[in-house]
């Protein structure tokens, strides 16, 4: 559906380890400096990202479209995306292709409405999502989403793959109802970060509900992540979580107070 602007020669690319899997991440008004400016999306898409078939940006609700259309084209002729997506421009298609309306999402309508139309979109067989503060350990291998969507091939009962959040692996243990020896297995889900079947993800599976799932905030209505977590709950579907790699989550200050200059100042992105 999409079509690449522009076919940038990555340095150290190889052909032969491309696979089908997209990387996507999205920006809003409150985020978009950090992430595009600051380069914070570089630890995404030149880290993990960096062999898969497409590399997208997600750009919602933002104030001066032009402005961030311009951020991102560099990106693109720099060689860290491969094309970005204004979310308005496909919302209404994606929500009718999940016959579900801005009503039914209430509150949750902008919190999930990009994470929709990436899956809707998405053309290839896998599709790993990092929310725009969410970035990639240096540790963590450039074949983990190898081992990630391997897993997902294999275990017919694993809906979502992720990396840890935060470091938090002792919370990890805890929260699951099995462990391997690489991964643990449970219920749960966010939209920080995930790695999912996109063609299971366009099925009807957003119209669930289980009371478990009632501990998402209340502020978000009924938004993506509550519904994904009701699905996986009620069908018993699994989320598999490494044990023994993480991302971060950072929380970004408003980009022109003091707290978010001295931000700037004091990160080395």
């Amino acid at each position: 559906m999409l079509k690449i602007k522009y076919n940038p020669d990555r340095s150290g690319f190889n052909e032969d380890l491309k696979m089908s899997l997209t990387v996507e991440t999205k920006v809003w008004e409150k985020d978009w400096k950090f992430i595009l400016k600051k380069g914070f999306i570089k630890k995404v898409m030149l880290g993990l990202g960096q062999n898969a078939s497409m590399r997208l940006l997600f750009i919602n609700n933002v104030d001066r479209p032009t402005e961030v259309a311009r951020y991102a084209d560099k990106l693109i002729h720099d060689g860290v995306l491969d094309d970005y997506v204004f979310v308005d421009d496909y919302a209404s298609a994606a929500l009718d292709f999940f016959k579900m309306d801005r009503e039914d999402l209430g509150k949750g309508y902008y919190y999930s409405i990009a994470e929709l139309v990436s899956i809707y979109l998405c053309d290839t067989d896998f599709l790993a999502h990092f929310s725009g503060d969410a970035t990639v350990e240096d540790d963590v291998p450039l074949t983990w989403f190898d081992a990630a969507t391997e897993l997902l091939r294999d275990r017919a009962e694993v809906s979502v793959v992720n990396l840890a959040w935060d470091l938090k692996f002792s919370e990890v243990d805890k929260d699951s109802m099995f462990l391997e020896e690489t991964f643990a297995y449970g219920y749960g889900f966010s939209d920080q970060m995930y790695i999912i079947r996109s063609d299971e993800f366009k099925e009807d599976i957003y119209t669930y509900s289980h009371p478990d799932s009632d501990r998402y905030p209340r502020y978000g209505g009924e938004l993506f992540e509550k519904r994904v977590d009701s699905w996986m709950r009620v069908r018993n579907r699994l989320r598999a979580t490494s044990r023994q790699w993480s991302y971060r989550h950072s929380n970004f200050p408003a980009w022109h107070s003091l707290k978010g200059i001295l931000w700037r100042v004091l990160r080395k992105y």
